[in-house]
């Protein structure tokens, strides 16, 4: 069965045609199928208009939250209520193409473990978010200490194993794209065209949208921690210039000036150290305070001709055992 997760907001305007074109999709790829949508506390009539659909179709799962967590708490509420053996991740106002589907899961049937939809190219009405969202993904690409695919949002399929390693994760501000590239397995790309909102206005604040970016930047990157090395190398190299001007001087008053500057650059280098120093630290506070795990095992193979003879060699490890406690019975 594949399970499909919409997180939903005041979505009003497009909950039942966005329903429909999910069941057209679903229907055209021949599986048993189960949609989880998630009433992020909605202000609106979206809950009454799920809780109808659900009467009329029983593929529809509702769940209703108590008020207004935010998009990444409604998307791991409906993760932990997915029964599906793959779970599809989209958002609920066709920006998220459903016709993808069909693809997603095609792509998961020949073996792929994730399956993330990459965008192809992008429709935004908001101009200052067309800008903004390339220079995001430039800057995290950079700064990214894992192998995280650009221009993917939460749009993808998961296997029920990928889906388990993910739950089993406790961190609170959570960037499901990078998770979903730190726990491994075997990815594939389906490509897309992102459309604008079919309807209505944008969720996400702006303000919501920062602090989106600095998790993802901050959850898997140490760089910025980092750069007070890079700093204090510069500032280093600068006093050490600077002293040597102050050493070749001609002119008193330009010496001292040299050497004032040299000295201002080598404490400012020394302070730079330090952060540095305590930014490592704070790094590996941060790494036991997530508790993300070490490994994660996809499979152990194991030889089932060496496993047959250990279990033969203890057979006959057990029956000589037995025959020398019945001769020593019987003497």
């Amino acid at each position: 069965m594949i399970s499909v997760v919409v997180p939903i907001y005041n979505e009003e305007e497009l909950i039942a045609r966005f329903h429909e074109a999910v069941a057209e999709a679903m229907e055209i790829a021949q599986t048993q199928w189960e949609v989880v949508y998630v009433n992020d506390g909605s202000s609106d009539s979206s809950l009454e208009l799920l809780r109808g659909l659900q009467q009329l179709d029983p593929h529809v799962v509702v769940v209703e939250l108590s008020r207004n967590w935010g998009h990444m708490g409604a998307i791991s509420a409906g993760l932990k209520t997915a029964h599906g053996d793959a779970v599809i991740l989209m958002d609920g106002d066709f920006q998220d193409p459903p016709e993808v589907l069909p693809e997603l899961i095609e792509a998961w049937r020949d073996g792929a473990e994730v399956v993330v939809a990459v965008r192809r190219s992008r429709q935004e009405r908001r101009k200052i978010l067309a800008k903004l969202f390339p220079l995001f993904y430039r800057v995290l690409g950079t700064l990214s200490d894992y192998p995280i695919p650009l221009n993917a949002g939460i749009f993808s399929l998961m296997s029920r194993k990928t889906i388990d390693s993910i739950n089993e994760m406790e961190e609170k501000n959570r960037y499901l794209p990078g998770l979903r590239a730190w726990v491994g397995y075997r990815n594939k790309v389906i490509f897309y065209d992102r459309q604008d909102r079919m309807a209505g206005e944008g969720k996400l604040s702006f303000v919501s949208r920062i602090k989106y970016a600095m998790d993802a930047i901050t959850s898997f990157s140490y760089k910025p921690l980092r750069l007070s090395f890079a700093f204090f190398i510069f500032a280093s190299f600068m006093a050490g210039l600077l002293a040597l001007c102050m050493l070749l001087s001609k002119s008193s008053m330009s010496a001292a000036g040299f050497g004032i500057a040299a000295t201002v650059f080598l404490v400012g280098g020394l302070l730079l150290l330090s952060l540095g120093v305590l930014g490592e630290y704070i790094g590996r506070v941060y790494d036991e305070v997530r508790n993300r795990p070490l490994s994660i095992i996809n499979t152990i193979h194991r030889s089932q001709t060496i496993s047959a003879s250990q279990f033969g060699m203890i057979a006959v490890q057990a029956g000589t055992h037995q025959s020398k406690e019945a001769t020593t019975d019987a003497a």
